[in-house]
């Protein structure tokens, strides 16, 4: 994909979450690139918004680090849903899988 001189808003939000993600994970540019299957160049186009990313550059990067694509794509500054979905980052499975089941049942009883 192209490379832009000058960052996408939206493509440098992408970015900067991406880079927050790698730094939470003590990743180097290099070792997510490899995870990712990526060049180092092109990721570090991607964190600083010059890159227009595809669709399966969020895939490889979310399997890179080892999280569902949606992670790279939520914003916890931006609404309600984001800053739980962030939370459920930080959760073991097995209460995610609890948590879920409570909302289904509360969603179900409003119906």
């Amino acid at each position: 994909m192209p490379r832009r001189s000058t960052p996408e808003p939206f493509a440098l939000q992408v970015g900067t979450r991406i880079r927050a993600l790698r730094k939470e994970r003590n990743m180097s540019l290099g070792a997510l690139a490899d995870a990712s299957a990526l060049s180092k160049g092109h990721l570090s186009s991607v964190e600083h918004g010059l890159a227009a990313i595809t669709i399966q550059t969020i895939a490889r990067l979310a399997e890179g680090f080892g999280v569902p694509p949606m992670y790279l794509l939520t914003f916890a500054e931006e609404d309600e849903r984001a800053k739980t979905a962030e939370l459920l980052r930080y959760l073991p499975q097995t209460e995610v899988k609890k948590l879920r089941r409570q909302i289904q049942a509360q969603v179900a009883a409003r119906k």
